[in-house]
């Protein structure tokens, strides 16, 4: 150990609010868990898009849910059964209903128009918590904020509108998928005081799995080697993609973790262009730019709010 790491040095440095290698170590650490997570989170809905092509959607979206709630469900029963009780059981279903529509809704989109332009929409998601949090949090937002949320909305805006060259009734999907997201986000925070997360993680997939399931006599599509294996796949990517997600936040601050979720966008235009052959359209790479440029903001600004004065 160097004499700048040795322990009196080390707690030094705390005191004085420099951050230490530990907290580097860590920051790296949070960092890297949530580049993987946005990885994963691209990569299911890349593979939900090529199950789409050959499988009704209720099935495809009954495969992401049925294996996650298998999962979740060894989970509780290894831990304790008294995990699945809810303090707060009509919030949980809501909480899981917002979750099964922006599931459908942003499979279906995917099915209709580009994947980057999905994706790109689905970044307005933070920008929306912003807007909702307000009558549904009771949070006050200042007008720098409020800017950064109509900057987001027309980052939103400028990929779907008129003047893309491409409008079409299907862009009003991911837009729902998105606010829908939002409205899942805010569920989960109320939840955060009354539950714990192993019990919410059982009924994030209790609707999709319920729903799904009644419909699939309606529609079912025996799969195929190909399908099962991708199907599984999905619902695999949909557990560890969260449980990513949750090593993300408790290795490293929000702060340092959070603004790394754009890197959705990279994964997305790798697919875009590799995987699908589409090409991305300036109005969607300056829009996709306005948007993040909004949440990096919108977040830089609450991390101002709650912070101490010195």
């Amino acid at each position: 150990m160097s004499a700048e790491d040795t322990p009196v040095s080390v707690a030094a440095a705390a005191a004085a609010g420099a951050p230490t290698l530990a907290d580097r170590s860590a920051g790296r650490a949070g960092i890297l868990w949530m580049v993987l997570t946005t990885l994963l989170f691209v990569t299911q809905d890349a593979t939900t898009r090529i199950l789409a092509q050959t499988y009704p959607l209720t099935e495809v979206v009954w495969a992401r849910f049925a294996v996650h709630m298998l999962l979740a469900g060894l989970i509780v029963a290894s831990r304790s059964p008294h995990l699945m009780r809810s303090r707060r059981l009509p919030l949980q279903l809501l909480r899981s209903c917002l979750l099964l529509t922006t599931t459908l809704l942003t499979t279906l989109s995917l099915h209709l128009i580009p994947f980057a332009e999905v994706q790109a929409i689905a970044t307005a998601a933070p920008v929306l918590v912003t807007a909702l949090s307000v009558p549904l949090l009771g949070e006050t937002v200042g007008w720098r904020r409020w800017t950064g949320v109509l900057g987001g909305l027309a980052g939103a805006l400028l990929i779907v509108g008129p003047a893309s060259g491409t409008f079409h009734w299907a862009v009003a999907l991911p837009l729902c998928a998105a606010l829908c997201n939002a409205l899942y986000q805010i569920a989960t925070r109320k939840l955060k005081t009354s539950d714990s997360p192993t019990t919410t993680i059982f009924y994030t997939g209790l609707a999709g799995t319920v729903v799904c399931t009644l419909a699939l006599p309606f529609n079912w599509v025996t799969p195929d080697l190909t399908g099962i294996a991708l199907m599984l796949l999905l619902g695999t990517l949909g557990g560890i993609s969260h449980f990513c997600l949750i090593r993300a936040y408790s290795a490293a601050p929000a702060s340092t973790v959070a603004p790394f979720g754009y890197t959705t966008l990279v994964w997305a235009a790798l697919y875009s262009l590799m995987l699908f052959g589409e090409t991305l359209r300036l109005s969607t790479m300056a829009g996709t730019a306005i948007i993040v440029a909004s949440g990096v903001y919108i977040f830089y600004r609450e991390q101002l709010r709650s912070t101490p004065a010195a």
